[in-house]
């Protein structure tokens, strides 16, 4: 059954209400309409399996069937601190962190990173775009909420955002001895993960050490060097894995 979102504000006991762009897809894109059933999703876990009972111009009404709490959503939450990477690959990332089971995508301008983004209105169309992949590829997975994609910040201040998790991990090449699996040896369901990935050009040597002097734990993925838009996707899944 396709799942689609819209906010608490949107949804009561008896009805949820979708407009806009959302609603038009439904009704002129899927050809959707009176009496054909969905779930909708408030974004907050729930999910609500309705039937349409009322439609508009750009805005249909359902009626609200059932309720229950989405089982797609990891108990581990996953922060995914991206080094800006080249062409398009951030979409590629994000989709993919989204469909993976990561909750939020933090950009980060480092010292190797080739692209450079200007702030105002440049800077929130990419991120309009951003987000708009996010809530595609949670819709498509399953995922009872949209997971965040926040605007860009510098390394410092990704680093200063991790300390607030439990636990924080840096993949880097030269790092030989520690392996992801011995650094989730003393990690638990339920606690929250930061994952730092570099660039292209992977992270400078000051970077890491500022990292390491903030609690973050760089470990080697294997004997491959993964691309910037692999490393993410696989890191956070082995996580997930490990940790149920």
């Amino acid at each position: 059954m396709p799942k689609y979102f819209t906010g608490t504000e949107n949804i009561d006991n008896e009805f949820a209400v979708i407009s806009g762009d959302e609603a038009k897809h439904i009704l002129n894109v899927m050809r959707m309409g009176t009496g054909d059933s969905l779930v909708i999703c408030d974004g907050q876990r729930n999910d609500y399996c309705c039937t349409i009972c009322e439609t508009g111009k750009n805005y249909l009404k359902a009626k609200i069937n059932e309720k229950s709490i989405c089982g797609t959503e990891p108990e581990t939450d996953i922060t995914i601190f991206q080094g800006l990477p080249k062409s398009d690959k951030m979409e590629l990332i994000i989709q993919k962190c989204v469909e993976t089971g990561v909750c939020r995508i933090v950009p980060v301008v480092t010292e190797r990173a080739v692209v450079k983004i200007e702030k105002g209105p440049r800077e929130e169309k990419k991120l309009e775009r951003w987000r708009k992949i996010s809530e595609s590829a949670a819709k498509q997975s399953g995922r009872g909420i949209i997971p965040e994609v926040l605007k860009p910040v510098s390394f410092l201040e990704a680093v200063k955002m991790a300390r607030g998790l439990d636990r924080a991990v840096i993949p880097y090449e030269n790092e030989y001895k520690t392996g992801l699996k011995e650094f989730l040896k003393q990690a638990k369901s339920g606690e929250t993960v930061a994952v730092f990935i570099g660039p292209e050009g992977g992270f400078a040597e000051s970077e890491i050490e500022e990292a390491v002097k903030n609690g973050v734990v760089p470990v080697t993925l294997g004997k491959r060097i993964l691309r910037t838009e692999t490393a993410g996707i696989v890191t956070a899944a082995i996580i997930l894995y490990e940790l149920g």
